[in-house]
């Protein structure tokens, strides 16, 4: 993106450095952080010791806001929401706020609906709806 472009993710202009960025939703964070927090009480008796305050506060913050916390429900949100050709921010807000209506996605991620996408009202309802059976059967 040339500098005299402004950014705007409503319009996915926001950098390729941000576009071609792997994101994680936070439910994905929380998997790998709780994985080294096992790996940490493995290796010491006083795993607490080992953790960092960031390292536990970032822990606690995911485990918190993750929507998602079966690894398997994990996984087939990122399949679910892979198959819209989403950008990765827009797969992570998706995964991370959990709107339950087409509007609602819109208002949070504006660039679902720019002109050069072909992601209908219907398309997206049935992302939506596919994403809270996931959170039904969890």
């Amino acid at each position: 993106m040339s500098g005299e472009e402004e950014e705007n993710a409503a319009e996915l202009k926001i950098g390729d450095e941000f576009l071609k960025a792997k994101c994680l939703m936070n439910c994905e964070v929380s998997l790998i952080l709780e994985h080294k927090y096992e790996q940490l009480q493995q290796m010491s008796e006083d795993a607490t010791n080992q953790m960092s305050q960031v390292f536990e506060k970032s822990l606690q913050y995911v485990k918190r806001f993750s929507r998602y916390k079966n690894p398997d429900a994990v996984r087939q949100v990122r399949e679910i929401l892979s198959r819209y050709q989403l950008a990765e921010f827009e797969l992570c807000v998706l995964g991370n706020l959990c709107p339950e209506t087409v509007e609602e996605a819109t208002t949070m991620v504006p660039s679902l609906k720019s002109r050069d996408r072909s992601l209908t009202d219907d398309a997206i309802e049935k992302m939506l709806n596919d994403l809270s059976l996931i959170k039904k059967f969890e």
